[in-house]
């Protein structure tokens, strides 16, 4: 079975936060290096990886993570408060 590609904003909302690689690392538990392969997407996450990120920028997984290209942040949440009739 091929694996798909995972699709992540982890670089965007790090760099937001003023959070360095090291310090993502270590709030999450990974080797910095983790996080430039998984920003640059030539890793994919386990799921508890990705509670932990997700968890670590109070975010629901599916604004950082997708199996499809991501649209801007902006227009997710948008979209996001919408269905949740925010």
């Amino acid at each position: 079975m091929k694996i798909r590609k995972i699709y992540n904003r982890i670089a965007v909302l790090r760099k937001e936060r003023g959070i360095s690689r090291k310090d993502l690392a270590d709030k999450i538990g990974v080797n910095f290096q983790t996080v430039g392969y998984l920003e640059r997407e030539e890793y994919n996450p386990s799921l508890d990886l990705a509670f932990r990120i997700s968890e670590c920028f109070a975010l629901p997984i599916d604004l950082i993570f997708s199996t499809e290209p991501l649209k801007p942040l902006s227009q997710q949440i948008l979209e996001y408060k919408k269905e949740k009739g925010e």
